[in-house]
């Protein structure tokens, strides 16, 4: 959100910062994806940024859009939120050797390792800044998911921090 996420900062003695920023609602969503290779040699992160709420047909375009990029059949660690579930169906039955599903439990955003990513950006990255307008949040937000893309060490540690058994 436009919404700056206050976090502790350092200031001279006597000089207390100030954010100055009102109440604004307008958002960007995201897509994302942490990708393990096969021989478990690389960790990639894919995302899309979007003006609206994430539905269905978002994530069938972005998994279509994956599934072009990566040519191979890819295992899905997914939440049950409501769009992943009729991304799922749609996949079943329309392109069923694509994808395979597996769930996390419901309510589980720390076994979820993308959530990380997403952590990382809003509270650490992005912790107190305050964007001039949306698109001055789109940029940051993808500098910040660009940065992660090169970063392998950060991105294991996602992985990690799940403590996934990826047998």
């Amino acid at each position: 959100m436009l919404q700056p996420v206050r976090r502790r900062t350092w200031a001279p003695s006597g000089q207390t910062p100030i954010q100055r920023a009102w109440d604004r609602r307008d958002r960007l969503s995201a897509i994302g994806v942490l990708a393990l290779s096969p021989h478990r040699q690389r960790i990639n992160f894919y995302f899309q940024l979007l003006p609206e709420n994430v539905r269905g047909e978002h994530h069938i375009w972005f998994l279509t859009e994956m599934h072009r990029h990566l040519r191979r059949k890819v295992i899905l660690v997914w939440d049950r939120s409501m769009p992943h579930r009729s991304a799922a169906a749609y996949f079943r039955k329309h392109h069923p050797d694509w994808f395979t599903f597996e769930w996390l439990p419901a309510y589980s955003p720390e076994l979820n390792p993308t959530e990380q990513c997403w952590n990382h950006t809003k509270y650490a990255d992005l912790a107190n800044f305050i964007p001039d307008d949306v698109n001055h949040l789109h940029s940051a937000v993808t500098n910040s998911f660009e940065q992660k893309q090169t970063n392998q060490q950060l991105l294991k540690s996602c992985l990690a921090y799940a403590q996934l058994d990826l047998k």
